[in-house]
């Protein structure tokens, strides 16, 4: 993180520049001087290998590229700033230390120790992630101490942790690096070249189907754009969208919202079945009854899912002890299918997210109706994320799938 950004200083003059429609009240305001603003101009359209500014003699007016850019530079200043703001609210400053106005003089090398930092939690670890000496990160880290007049590292027997005004100043500053990767996208997706990387979290029910659909209908419009999906727990999930390293989540929603800086989009109503291996007794039984449930061993989602909440909703402590033998814990489906096809266990499950199991007559919808309503289905991303083009196109295949994917076949094993 903070590997690709150039001089904070020149972007910073670059949105001056625009705003006050030139540059001799930029250099007043950011106390450069008018060759320097000049020269920084000059490094970020070499960085960018476009015109950002043209220079009239009635002003200067940003290109198209240019406003792309101003706009997302505009925003991370601008949650820097917050960070900032935030991360000095009730802390105490060291007597005489800090700048007024520390996030005007931050450096990149600071930020990215600091990331590094809020990943590794020890100075060794950080060094190698960045590929700079121990020494290094460590004097950049305490430049940025003394630069905000507080204490951010603090020494622990297993390492080195963020004080709580080093949290929030990390997570914004995080937040500020996704929103110029965001920008950087742009501007060279409106010239025709890379659209930028798009990162989802994606739960089990998108990984599936939904998610591989609408990333087909992407590749096709947008055969350039590069897609990681990442596959983790959901608080490991949420974690990494709020630091922005994540654009968004793909799956269960949840209720109550953990945490309010991030909004839910439903995209649709998931119900859950019993589902067996194809052959099951249970799966050709007649009239299947409760007790019949209870008589199989089971296989259930981790904790803290929707899915769990609603088995032991339908199961309560005393039901579950009646289930023979012990309780395998897993929110693998390929771990999971091979468990349930080689053996009598059943599961709560989603049949639309065993999909291709079910098709391939591997997995099959034991007939016992399951009357807990549905799980929400849909999409997190961050308060105020504004997506970059090519993310929104996913964002509307994910969408305009949903009335498809309800109509699916699957839906007629449930």
């Amino acid at each position: 993180m903070w590997t690709d950004v150039p001089n904070l200083r020149h972007l910073r003059a670059f949105v001056l520049v625009a705003e006050f429609g030139g540059i001799t009240r930029a250099a007043q305001r950011i106390h450069l001087s008018q060759p320097a603003i000049t020269q920084a101009l000059a490094k970020l359209e070499e960085r960018f290998a476009t015109k950002l500014l043209e220079f009239a003699s009635d002003g200067v007016a940003l290109t198209t590229a240019g406003s792309l850019l101003r706009d997302r530079v505009a925003r991370a200043l601008e949650l820097i700033e917050t960070g900032a703001r935030e991360a000095l609210r009730g802390e105490a400053r060291r007597s005489g230390g800090g700048f007024a106005h520390f996030e005007q003089l931050l450096t990149v090398a600071q930020l990215r120790a600091l990331a590094a930092m809020a990943t590794t939690r020890n100075f060794s670890l950080a060094a190698r992630e960045l590929g700079l000496s121990q020494p290094s990160v460590h004097r950049a880290a305490r430049d940025l101490e003394r630069l905000t007049g507080m204490a951010m590292f603090v020494a622990t027997k297993q390492g080195v942790d963020l004080t709580p005004a080093a949290e929030v100043f990390a997570r914004h500053a995080a937040l500020a690096h996704a929103e110029l990767q965001q920008g950087f996208a742009e501007v060279s997706d409106s010239l025709g070249r890379d659209p930028g990387l798009i990162v989802v979290g994606a739960m089990p029910f998108g990984r599936t189907k939904l998610l591989p659909d609408a990333l087909n209908h992407l590749t096709r419009e947008r055969p350039l754009a590069r897609v990681r999906v990442i596959s983790a727990p959901y608080d490991g999930l949420l974690g990494r969208l709020r630091y922005g390293i994540i654009d968004f989540l793909l799956g269960a929603l949840r209720d109550p919202l953990p945490i309010d800086d991030v909004v839910q989009e439903a995209l649709l109503d998931d119900p859950l079945a019993i589902v067996a291996r194809a052959g099951h007794p249970l799966v050709s039984k007649p009239d299947v009854t409760y007790d019949d449930l209870l008589a199989y061993p089971w296989a259930v989602p981790g904790d803290d899912t929707p899915t769990r909440a609603a088995f032991h909703q339908m199961f309560p402590a005393e039901a579950e002890k009646r289930m023979p033998g012990g309780m395998l814990e897993t929110s693998s489906l390929v771990l999971l299918r091979g468990v349930l096809t080689g053996s009598d266990r059943i599961t709560l499950l989603s049949a639309r997210q065993a999909h291709y199991e079910i098709e391939q007559g591997l997995l099959a919808v034991v007939p016992y109706p399951v009357a807990l309503g549905s799980r929400r289905i849909g999409l997190t991303y961050r308060r105020g994320w504004r997506p970059t083009p090519t993310q929104a196109i996913l964002l509307d295949h994910l969408r305009h799938a949903v009335p498809t994917y309800e109509e699916a076949a699957v839906a007629d094993h449930l």
